[in-house]
């Protein structure tokens, strides 16, 4: 009597036991599709990224039967504990340094599981082991990546530095026409609050040109001067007003590789949210002297619907951030093209964003 009694509460337990689990597998299952959705893709539409279009027929997944997860466990009481996803928050960029490079071959790195992947991607990234694969091997790799692999990593970053300073080369069609020489800008940085000083060097369009923006002193405004003649002329202008969209079509606030990481973020979630396939060719390519992975998106409907009807985005291949931009309109027309030539994490004082200071021309 003892003895059944003794069987009957271990199997009571086990089934107890099974049943929780089977709830943790609709929890973990819930959890992935918020991550998806927050990342602008999900499970049905990853496949479509694979493959231009979803299969017809496919079974959508199920949980199992509690009997089969008995069976299942009675298979499993002896082995090693299922691998824990990572959620481990890459450092900063100013205080990484260097890690081992992976043990998996970059061959083997798309049959990991999805947090493996972005996880390998960082070790390699930090390690220099991403750098050192030929062209080959870099878009076989990327290749063999899930659809949601790019994006967590992007988006988990960091996409740029708490505050540093790039050299740039930047060209934009304006009012139809596209410049004879791009603008070449020397750009300082610093974030809480956003401040930015920018510069147009001598051998690009615009030489002589200063501005600063401070958040804390105006949110809506910039100071600076066109350079030139009138450079004895520094004054106070909107964000928006018709001397900042002489020259660009974007804000001062857009500078910088943040704004790139928080583009491409959200035209994924605009893809996913009018319901089509974001189709991606990726290449190795050298821009302007800078080795990037590049992906190439082109949406069926093109703009105004969104920002470009083909983009070409370069991964850099030392930091979780886009290094080049290249952007088409309806007609196939390049209407911006950036490229970060040098970025390096600075400490800055006030006196950089500070129109006194003597290294300025204000």
């Amino acid at each position: 009597m003892t003895h059944c009694l003794f069987a009957w509460l271990r199997l009571r337990l086990r089934v107890r036991l099974l049943w929780s689990m089977q709830l943790s597998a609709k929890a973990a299952e819930r959890a992935s599709r918020d991550e998806r959705s927050e990342l602008g893709l999900d499970v049905a539409r990853s496949d479509v990224a694979r493959n231009g279009a979803a299969r017809p027929g496919a079974a959508r997944p199920r949980s199992l039967p509690l009997a089969a997860l008995i069976a299942w466990a009675a298979l499993s009481l002896g082995a090693s504990p299922v691998f824990a996803q990572n959620d481990d928050k890459p450092p900063p960029l100013e205080t990484a340094s260097a890690v081992k490079a992976p043990s998996t071959p970059a061959s083997q790195v798309g049959k990991l599981t999805l947090d493996q992947q972005v996880k390998w991607l960082r070790a390699a990234q930090n390690s220099g082991a991403l750098e050192a694969l030929d062209d080959a091997q870099l878009v076989a790799l990327f290749k063999s990546l899930d659809p949601l692999a790019l994006p967590r990593y992007i988006k988990e970053g960091p996409n740029g530095y708490a505050s540093y300073e790039f050299t740039m080369s930047r060209a934009e069609r304006i009012r139809g026409q596209w410049p004879d020489k791009p603008d070449h800008m020397l750009v300082r940085v610093a974030h809480d609050p956003l401040r930015i000083y920018a510069k147009w060097l001598p051998d690009g369009a615009h030489a002589g040109q200063e501005i600063i923006y401070d958040e804390s002193r105006r949110t809506d405004e910039m100071y600076g001067h066109l350079g030139g003649i009138m450079n004895v002329m520094p004054l106070w202008t909107s964000l928006n007003g018709a001397l900042a969209r002489s020259q660009s079509n974007h804000q001062v606030r857009d500078l910088g590789t943040e704004y790139i990481a928080q583009q491409y973020l959200a035209e994924g979630r605009k893809f996913i949210e009018a319901g089509l396939p974001r189709s991606v060719q990726i290449d190795v390519k050298t821009i302007d002297g800078v080795r990037v992975v590049a992906f190439t998106f082109e949406s069926p409907t093109g703009q105004p619907q969104f920002y470009a009807k083909k983009e070409t985005l370069g991964l850099d291949l030392r930091h979780p951030y886009f290094r080049t931009v290249e952007s088409y309109d309806n007609d196939g027309r390049i209407f911006e093209k950036i490229v970060f030539e040098t970025i390096t994490p600075e400490t800055f004082d006030d006196s950089t964003f500070d129109p006194k200071n003597r290294d300025y021309r204000f």
